[in-house]
């Protein structure tokens, strides 16, 4: 069969999706990877794994009509054109108009992964509540032909079955994306005590409440680092060069911008902290746990998934500066526990994160 995977962002399609795009292939199927980047950049790379790689032009953010049916007709065109057995999508843009772009063409074995839902689900403002409206009637049209819904987490499937956008009996849960355990191995821990954040510097991903702990906890501990992994974004919440400057200045940060390979960075740190205020299932922490360090992330859906509180690590509430800092000088009080936590973690990761253990129920929902 051809199988077409679709996400709004290609550095995802290659990074977060490509160990499930090579089970497929292992399988004897065709995979074909559609993002929103230029195929001039990307194809090659796709190449190099087997996988046709096809651009498409998608919006990501912003809720902007014409942009939007560009990003239909757009995905429209691609899939008359590659004609898929099976789709999967993730990621709200390609979700939404990816489906209901399969559904026009009448390609009914769609699956979609809900990884993690946006902010406009919690606020109550009126520009929340109108979007949301609106957001509701096309996530129910995209899905409403889809087999199974793949989550990450019994949050995020309540919301939209409250919402009644889906029936609860269409719904898969999943571990996350799984962290491919061959890649990433258990490595000794460093002297000292750093802290590692790798996240899109955005509001969301708690980037504010992590350089906020980073300057409490420096100057009780001036020798401890605080490491910071990442790319600035185009969302309306991120993170702004100038917002990050006076931490650099003070020595606060250590600033490493976007990397396409993150392992080199989980080496010099022994504690990885992801603040965020909602996730599907983190990725970034499982590779974290894989590595054999201890977490520190938010008490919040998607995030709690992966941390039994003072086992593997710490749960803190959102927003909470003050608890994060706390954890974090616990951390370098007691130094021994940040070992006993890693292997905790390692365990916890190899028994349940797996990317084979999620590959294979991904490929068995999807009859493959």
């Amino acid at each position: 069969m051809k199988i077409a995977v679709l996400s709004s962002h290609t550095p995802s399609l290659f990074w977060f999706r490509m160990d499930m795009m090579l089970s497929f292939k292992d399988l004897g199927h065709e995979v074909v990877a559609i993002g929103n980047e230029p195929a001039e950049k990307w194809a090659d790379k796709f190449e190099e794994q087997g996988i046709k790689y096809i651009a498409a032009e998608i919006s990501r953010n912003g809720t902007n009509p014409l942009k939007d049916l560009k990003t239909l007709k757009s995905l429209k065109a691609v899939l008359k054109q590659e004609r898929p057995d099976k789709l999967f999508t993730y990621q709200a843009k390609t979700v939404i108009y990816g489906g209901i772009a399969a559904n026009k063409l009448g390609i009914t074995e769609v699956y979609p992964l809900i990884a993690g839902i946006g902010s406009v689900f919690l606020s109550n403002d009126i520009k929340s509540k109108i979007i949301r409206f609106i957001l509701k009637t096309e996530y129910r049209y995209a899905m409403r032909k889809s087999p199974k819904i793949f989550f990450q987490n019994n949050d995020d499937v309540k919301v939209f079955t409250d919402n009644k956008i889906i029936k609860k009996e269409k719904t898969v849960i999943l571990n996350g994306s799984g962290v491919n355990l061959e890649k990433f191995t258990q490595k000794p821990l460093p002297n000292g005590t750093a802290f590692l954040c790798i996240s899109r510097l955005i509001k969301d991903k708690g980037v504010y409440e992590y350089l906020q702990a980073a300057r409490i906890v420096k100057e009780k501990y001036p020798q401890a680092r605080f490491l910071l992994v990442g790319p600035y974004d185009s969302n309306p919440s991120a993170l702004k060069p100038e917002e990050l400057q006076p931490y650099l200045d003070d020595g606060i940060i250590e600033y490493f911008g976007e990397a396409s390979d993150v392992r080199p960075y989980l080496e010099i740190c022994n504690v990885f902290v992801l603040p965020s205020y909602r996730e599907g299932t983190p990725k970034t922490v499982l590779e974290a746990m894989a590595t054999g360090r201890a977490i520190i992330t938010t008490d919040a859906p998607g995030c709690r998934e992966t941390v039994t509180n003072g086992e593997n690590g710490y749960l803190v509430p959102i927003k909470d500066v003050d608890a994060l800092s706390a954890a974090m000088i616990d951390l370098i009080e007691n130094s021994d526990k940040i070992s006993q936590m890693a292997d905790k973690g390692l365990d916890l990761v190899k028994q349940k994160f797996d990317v084979k253990i999620v590959n294979n129920t991904i490929n068995t929902t999807m009859n493959l």
